[in-house]
């Protein structure tokens, strides 16, 4: 093979994932289905492109390495400390729901294909998992209600790496029972790996650990040190113990996520990012190499495996899991349907298929196409059917009506409660840890995070929110928010205060409004005066026009004191107030706005409700 064609497939691929990756984004469908359907039209369907004769041996190692790569990248989002918070129904969806999942998938796939046992009970590890990545864009496009979308999104968060665990180590006891020396030893050799991987990973992790904490590095070798010792452990526990290593780097990424003064944050940043590049290439060189002809040979069993996993595994683990539950049977129905299969599947099921195909396991080679046809097979019927289904049930969202908002500062708190007083959904962001802790105290939700990274993607719960306010005082943040939300919520829902900077900008250096979003309030305001305001005494007013205390009132009373930001009609629809709307409230409407207090304060009129702020 010659050198032009070797860097011509790398430019084919980069080049169609990154088309993958765009479509996604822009059908809001998970982007393993575009990269799954490229690799197959490039591979089995034309023959374009053929992994192995493009990187001959290489190809086990790299695959090898990108899903050690992987696994820890989703390992170190699992906080023990979450644990008690994801709800009793969550807690039992990734236990007992998932062993029931697991042992229906098995048996079926054992009497159903005639796969052996353990390749049985192995391909039920591979395809009880869904993950955030899969999970996310479907909740997006579907909106449930909030206690149906809390579930399925921490299912996906926690069961990405239990699973990918519990797959490797049922990977592992098969390996150790392939000599056929008995039991006593199979059971001997699988203790050694569990204790290799083990004291790899916990030694690894805390090394890793001790080194970030004691800041022996400076910060910007922090991501080579991980990279190198991930690689590192991933290849000396293999090399001590064959087969040791994935559970190495798992339990690794576990113990590093749940080790005490350690920050992952810009760790996790730089895996998210590099997991999206090797997730990328590896789907499109996995799908090429798919056996279509031998799945394909297996008939109508693959559709029968797909019903059972539809229709009887997931029904029994929503089951089991919401037993004395408070959710009604609608809302258990639309659990019972969304399960779509993703990365951890994908991925680990092509290395141990390689795996066990070299020790010469009978049915290896239908691991990978057998896994990619459950993920493609559920991805694709969840994503058509899941939206139709919620509106039957009466589960669905309506139109998305609450606020993203960009910072946590005072500004921010302030109008995140008044909107709060509205009934309006609101979800404060930030990453400084100080506002985010005085947000909670004001009993307001928060993300402590950048709301434009990886993590946010797959972590940021926007069920119900359509609107961005972008309160941040920098303004290059709410700039990238307004990006990164305008395909998200639309142009004509993002609204922002101008930083000081910004204001004192000429047009050629500051951001255009199609890109920073549009003014909040009735008179033009900027972050440092709403601030400012607030410091001096202004303070945010709830008010109900009457009968008796008009529009025409509230403007006599208050004049150019009063700055209005947001405004509920009688239907419950929450207007955002810009320098251009057109407004007319009527009776009934309830108005919110940044009033100054006056030189000589007034007794407050009966009209004037509560006060949003204190």
């Amino acid at each position: 093979m010659n050198e032009q064609y070797i860097l011509l497939a790398f430019a084919a691929i980069g080049a169609s994932a990154l088309i993958c990756q765009w479509l996604a984004w822009r059908s809001r469908l998970p982007a393993i289905l575009p990269l799954l359907v490229c690799g197959i039209l490039a591979g089995p369907v034309f023959g374009w492109l053929d992994p192995q004769a493009l990187f001959g041996p290489l190809l086990f190692p790299m695959v090898s390495m990108a899903v050690a790569l992987i696994l820890f990248e989703g390992s170190l989002t699992l906080h023990l400390s979450e644990w008690r918070e994801i709800g009793s129904v969550v807690r039992r969806m990734v236990t007992v729901g998932a062993l029931a999942t697991w042992g229906t998938i098995a048996v079926t796939t054992h009497y159903l294909l005639g796969f052996a046992w353990e390749m049985a009970l192995l391909f039920g590890t591979l395809t009880l998992v869904t993950g955030p990545t899969v999970i996310v864009p479907m909740l997006r496009v579907v909106r449930p209600k909030a206690s149906v979308a809390n579930i399925l999104r921490w299912e996906g968060i926690v069961i990405d790496p239990i699973g990918a665990l519990l797959a490797v180590v049922m990977f592992s006891f098969i390996i150790s029972s392939a000599d056929g020396q008995g039991w006593q030893h199979s059971l001997a050799t699988f203790a050694g790996v569990i204790l290799c991987g083990g004291l790899f990973g916990a030694a690894g992790g805390w090394t890793l650990g001790q080194v970030l904490r004691r800041q022996w590095l400076p910060d910007y070798l922090h991501n080579l040190a991980v990279l190198a010792t991930v690689l590192g452990i991933f290849i000396a526990a293999n090399q001590v113990m064959h087969e040791s290593g994935l559970l190495a780097v798992t339990l690794m990424g576990m113990w590093l996520a749940n080790m005490k003064g350690v920050d992952v944050r810009h760790i996790l940043h730089f895996k998210e990012n590099l997991s999206v590049l090797l997730i990328s290439g590896l789907f499109i060189l996995l799908a090429a190499r798919l056996d279509l002809s031998a799945l394909l040979a297996l008939g109508p069993a693959v559709l029968l495996l797909l019903a059972v996993i539809q229709f009887i595994a997931r029904p029994l683990n929503v089951a089991l899991s919401t037993l004395g539950s408070s959710l009604n049977w609608r809302e258990r129905a639309l659990l019972a349907w969304i399960s779509p299969r993703g990365i951890v599947a994908a991925a680990v099921s092509a290395i141990f298929a390689i795996r066990l195909g070299e020790a010469g396991y009978a049915g290896a080679e239908l691991l990978v196409p057998l896994t990619f046809a459950v993920i493609i097979g559920t991805v694709v019927l969840q994503s058509a059917t899941a939206r139709p289904l919620a509106r039957l049930l009466g589960v669905a969202e309506p139109a998305p009506s609450g606020f993203l908002i960009v910072g946590a500062n005072p500004v921010a708190r302030a109008i995140g409660q008044a909107l709060q007083q509205l009934g309006s959904r609101v979800l404060l962001t930030d990453s400084s840890w100080e506002n985010i802790r005085a947000a909670r105290m004001a009993q307001l939700p928060t993300y402590f995070g950048n709301p434009a990274s990886q993590h946010a993607e797959a972590h940021l719960d926007l069920v119900g929110i359509g609107h961005l306010l972008a309160l941040s005082p920098a303004g290059e943040l709410n700039t990238l928010a307004s990006m990164r939300f305008r395909h998200e919520f639309g142009a004509h829902c993002l609204f922002s205060l101008a930083s000081g900077q910004e204001s004192r900008r000429s047009d050629k250096h500051r951001a255009s409004d199609e890109h920073r979003g549009r003014a909040l309030g009735n008179q033009p305001l900027t972050y440092p005066q709403a601030a400012s305001r607030l410091a001096q005494g202004a303070e945010l007013y709830t008010t109900t026009l009457t009968d008796n205390f008009a529009w025409s009132d509230y403007q006599a009373l208050h004049g150019s004191r009063a700055t209005l930001l947001f405004a509920r009609d009688r239907e419950g629809r929450i207007h955002v107030v810009t320098p251009q709307s057109a407004l007319l409230p009527q009776t009934g409407w309830t108005l919110v706005a940044l009033i100054e207090p006056q030189p000589q304060q007034a007794d407050a009129r009966p009209d004037e409700k509560a006060k949003a702020t204190g």
